[in-house]
């Protein structure tokens, strides 16, 4: 997200990315909207409705579709969380990531514990009740006794939704600096382990579906959004560093900001394109498939990418079935607990 001094700019290029984007996803209905990476909670309900209106101007948007976006906690108050419930959002995403100060600092955050209560408070009271919160597991600060009164925090709230992640240290950035500096401790694998058991345990006795690895909610609230990427759906990305698929291409804009907001005739130099071949589309499937409450259908195998791809997938499934890593039910692939413990490493076993 741009700073608020270039917000006019930044609208301007949005819309215009729009319209030359329109026909990437050739015609297809939208049912989900989602504004998030950055700072997006830095947008009031006038931006927003300026976006959303031009988006329903150049596309067939659902009558019901999903509108999230995403806020950090620092950018909630009681006044913004009104005006927001007024506009056309009808999903809140909130990244508390934790309720402790330790593993917040670690973390680089700007707010602090007290921020994400009185944030959750703000928007309840406001009367937004579709709300998500995300998590963070394997934080060197964070124990596993925190981390279980993190999630006894979800539970108070009464959210129907959690999203918890896996610390993950991406390569050149500032936390991958100074681990390899001895600045910083890097995670730990059986920190991780313990702690994604727990919120399995845990989850599972308060009635939530784990629908995704990373995702979690009650009967009938699912994220049509995170739905959407693990079900193989086509999604359209706007703004600097943003990713599309449309079922045969990936397209991912560059990164800078300052090259986006040139946008212009020069588009086609401001992202990346790549076609997918079969193969890549199938191991595609298996991947996102792999990770869902819905599993990954022989079937669809079958009828989308050939009998071979179906044979030896089969095939190279039964040494995870045999470990009890998947189980194969009705005409699908399932991670069982211990599979989704290592569910990349088993989805790249299987690929074609």
């Amino acid at each position: 997200m741009a700073s608020d001094k270039y917000m006019p700019e930044y609208i301007g290029t949005l819309k215009k990315e729009i319209s030359i984007q329109r026909d990437y996803l050739e015609d297809q209905p939208i049912n989900t909207i989602y504004f998030g990476g950055g700072t997006p909670s830095r947008f009031g309900t006038s931006e927003l409705s300026a976006i959303i209106e031009y988006i329903y101007d150049h596309f067939d948007v659902a009558q019901d579709a999903e509108i999230t976006l995403e806020a950090n906690p620092e950018d909630v108050n009681p006044s913004w969380a009104r005006d927001i419930n007024q506009g056309p959002v009808n999903r809140m995403s909130l990244g508390v990531q934790s309720f402790f100060d330790d593993d917040l600092k670690y973390l680089n955050r700007v707010h602090d514990a007290a921020d994400a209560d009185t944030a959750i408070k703000c928007l309840q009271d406001a009367g937004l009740d579709s709300i998500t919160m995300d998590l963070i597991y394997g934080i060197p600060t964070l124990t596993d006794l925190k981390w279980e009164e993190n999630l006894g925090r979800f539970f108070e709230y009464e959210l129907s939704h959690l999203s918890a992640y896996a610390l993950t240290v991406e390569d050149k950035t500032a936390l991958r600096s100074l681990i390899d500096k001895g600045k910083m401790v890097p995670p730990d694998d059986g920190a991780m382990v313990s702690q994604f058991k727990i919120l399995l345990d845990q989850t599972a006795e308060k009635g939530f579906i784990h629908y995704e690895i990373s995702n979690f909610a009650k009967e009938g609230h699912y994220s049509k959004h995170n739905s959407l990427y693990w079900t193989g759906g086509h999604y359209l990305g706007l703004g600097p560093s943003a990713h599309s698929y449309n079922g045969r291409s990936r397209r991912w804009n560059k990164p800078s900001m300052k090259a986006w907001l040139g946008l212009g005739e020069y588009y086609d130099e401001s992202f990346e394109e790549e076609t997918l071949s079969l193969n890549q589309r199938f191991n595609e499937y298996v991947m996102t498939s792999l990770r869902t409450v819905w599993g990954c259908d022989i079937a669809v195998v079958r009828q989308e990418f050939g009998d071979k791809y179906a044979t030896d997938l089969l095939s190279k499934s039964d040494k995870f079935i045999a470990d009890g890593s998947l189980i194969y039910k009705g005409s699908s692939l399932f991670l069982t607990n211990k599979g989704k413990l290592f569910a990349d490493g088993i989805a790249s076993a299987l690929f074609g």
